[in-house]
């Protein structure tokens, strides 16, 4: 049985970076942010983990037990049906706390004023890592050792992902695991490509060349020279989302998050293909194929340009989209061809990128979320076997399919959702998971197919829009699992931090004026006076730390 003592752990831990927006932990720990204990070795922790429960703790599974979960997302109270069967289940009742402001500032005021919760779902970043560096997470190796079978089964190596360098364990993942699902791509009306005469590649899922594409773009605008009494432009961009706009083009060219030579890692703009991305994009511009105000464009003006129908491409991922299309589809005169009049996502290859190696779908296998146990949990013992409980097949599909025989069935060995379920996300999402609270909670969820092959993941997965359906079918395979590039930057508060805020403002001030420089030869000029810039910053010191955290990563994982 398991003992519980505080310890303070000043050690790093495995880290994720946004999808799609960057983060700015690493592996190093953050300053300890007011907490009282002394450090504890990792062995010192493991060694306390096999000593018996202390009296407090009730390790019966039979009696009810009650913990407080902090979770920086939902707030909703455990009181909705799925939240009932699973105290059904595991005789485990929640009080959810969640803050009404900043989570962030709320997590930091329970670390420096040691009043924490006995469970705490934590964003992976800098947050996670304080606490643990704090010894506010117990480690949980020995915990999932003698009661998490569940855990071992369905998480297997990614706990030696997630693990921080003493070897320990503080935390369970959600949302982990490689997903093969796009992300990012190159989305036209698929109306205007059959009009434009390429009919045929609407929904063959072959990618296009650069050239292809180019000559789409040239022909809308020749096709349709004017719009609202202006000269045509076929392409607008979002400028309040920049990740997505990069995100696209990178992945057109294979660029990965960084450039690795010589086995050392360099920030991504020192890739050649970056420049040769940057030469493409103003070629674009240039050619008056982007819409000039792109840079500026917020995300209300974004959306009103492409649903006004004078726009025929943009580069983003393909779920922004949606109010757009919902006005172009009720704008359709032929009811029948309505889906037609959407965006819809397309892969194209910049000149000698194999299919293969394009990147327009980062995702990290490591997931969203941290779960772990606080030192203030008097039975963790039963906290780690209501974890188990989540983490298990049975408790994935509870989650996040709801109540069987109520919400969805079993038919022949496969999880068949009742057709009132799908309707009912349907017609409102969030209402229909607050009150069967359906998806509601995504704690220790894992990606991709259950046993029988249905997903976990019931609405984001098991039925698709047709959008989404032709974004799996040309840009699924470009995923690729970013987690060994996550979070490899300076700690947060340390001087290399504030080198690296200046490197992310300067890459960012000088991205919108490489893409509209009149010429290209500006264009290379503006790139070479970045990285100059970039150097005075101390981009080389960055790439050191980069390096070094990449190379302790890898040997962890071993």
């Amino acid at each position: 049985m398991w003992k519980k003592k505080q310890f303070r752990f000043t050690l790093a831990v495995t880290l994720m970076a946004t999808m799609l927006a960057g983060c700015g932990g690493n592996d190093k720990p953050a300053a300890n942010d007011g907490a009282a204990n002394e450090p504890a070795s990792g062995n010192a922790a493991n060694s306390a983990a096999n000593h018996a429960a202390d009296d407090e703790g009730t390790s019966d599974a039979s009696k009810p037990v009650s913990f407080t979960f902090f979770d920086a997302n939902v707030g909703d109270t455990f009181d909705n049906p799925v939240a009932q069967e699973i105290t059904k289940k595991t005789n485990v009742s929640l009080e959810i706390q969640q803050p009404t402001g900043n989570p962030s500032e709320k997590l930091n005021l329970m670390l420096a004023s040691n009043d924490l919760p006995d469970i705490m779902d934590i964003g992976r970043g800098d947050i996670l890592e304080k606490y643990i560096a704090a010894g506010a997470l117990v480690p949980l190796n020995d915990l999932i050792d003698q009661y998490g079978p569940h855990i071992k089964e369905m998480y297997g190596d990614m706990l030696k992902k997630t693990r921080s360098a003493d070897g320990n364990n503080y935390y369970l993942a959600n949302w982990y695991g490689l997903e093969q699902y796009p992300v990012f791509g190159f989305l036209m009306r698929m109306d205007v490509m059959k009009e434009l005469g390429v009919g045929e590649k609407t929904n063959n899922g072959e990618p296009f060349s650069s050239d292809e594409f180019v000559e789409l773009l040239k022909k809308y605008k020749e096709k349709y020279p004017v719009s609202d009494g202006k000269p045509t432009v076929p392409m607008t961009f979002n400028g309040e989302n920049m990740g997505a706009i990069t995100g696209s083009f990178k992945g057109m060219f294979g660029i990965m998050p960084y450039y690795q030579v010589d086995g050392k890692l360099q920030t991504d703009v020192k890739d050649p293909r970056y420049l040769d991305m940057i030469k493409f994009m103003n070629s674009l511009f240039t050619q008056g194929l982007i819409d000039p105000e792109w840079a500026t464009n917020k995300t209300q003006q974004y959306e009103q340009k492409l649903a006004s129908g004078s726009y025929f491409s943009t580069a983003d991922a393909f779920w922004n989209l949606g109010k757009p299309n919902t006005v172009l589809k009720d704008a359709a005169k032929d009811a029948a061809k309505k889906d037609e009049a959407q965006f819809y996502p397309y892969k194209v290859l910049a000149p000698g990128v194999d299919p293969s190696k394009a990147t327009y779908g980062p995702k990290s296998s490591l997931g969203w979320d941290g779960i772990g146990i606080s030192k203030s949990n008097k039975d963790p013992v039963r906290a780690i076997q209501f974890l188990d409980y989540l983490a298990s097949e049975e408790g994935q599909y509870l989650m996040m399919w709801g109540i069987e025989g109520k919400d969805w069935d079993m038919k022949d060995g496969k999880h068949v959702p009742r057709q009132e379920t799908l309707d009912g996300f349907a017609k409102d999402w969030d209402g229909y998971s607050k009150q069967t609270g359906i998806r509601k909670w995504t704690w220790t969820i894992k990606n991709g197919p259950g046993s029988d092959g249905t997903p976990y993941d019931l609405i984001g997965r098991y039925q698709t829009d047709p959008v989404s359906a032709l974004a799996i079918k040309n840009l699924a395979d470009t995923s690729f699992d970013t987690a060994p590039f996550d979070n490899l930057g300076p700690s947060g508060g340390t001087p290399e931090a504030i080198i690296q805020q200046k490197v992310n403002e300067t890459t960012s001030k000088y991205f919108p004026r490489m893409v509209m420089a009149a010429s290209q030869d500006e264009a290379v000029a503006t790139y070479e006076k970045m990285l100059k810039e970039l150097e005075t910053a101390g981009v080389s010191k960055l790439e050191a730390i980069y390096t070094d955290n990449y190379n302790k990563r890898m040997e962890l994982w071993k």
